[in-house]
């Protein structure tokens, strides 16, 4: 049969209540500003080319679907003109 060991009041238990919760906030903390040290952050250079790339991008769409827009909007109007003749 297995034996049942129970852990001395000195060990590492986990806390409860408020005392855990900051111990839980502080542990995240101390994790996140490790991980943010990790992190290889692009050059100005980096940044502004592809921010360029993306204003370009929002621009270009933005124009195809206007035109698109447009284009079905016409033709709708031209089917209901049709039907409204008859």
């Amino acid at each position: 049969m297995a034996a049942v060991t129970t852990a001395a009041s000195g060990d590492n238990q986990p806390q409860t209540g408020v005392a855990g919760w900051i111990e839980q906030v502080k542990e995240y903390v101390s994790d996140l500003k490790a991980e943010m040290r990790r992190v290889s952050w692009p050059n100005k250079a980096q940044v502004q080319a592809t921010t360029g790339v993306v204003i370009a991008a929002v621009f270009l769409f933005a124009a195809y679907f206007a035109v698109v827009d447009m284009l079905l909007g016409r033709a709708i109007n031209q089917i209901f003109q049709t039907l409204a003749r008859k």
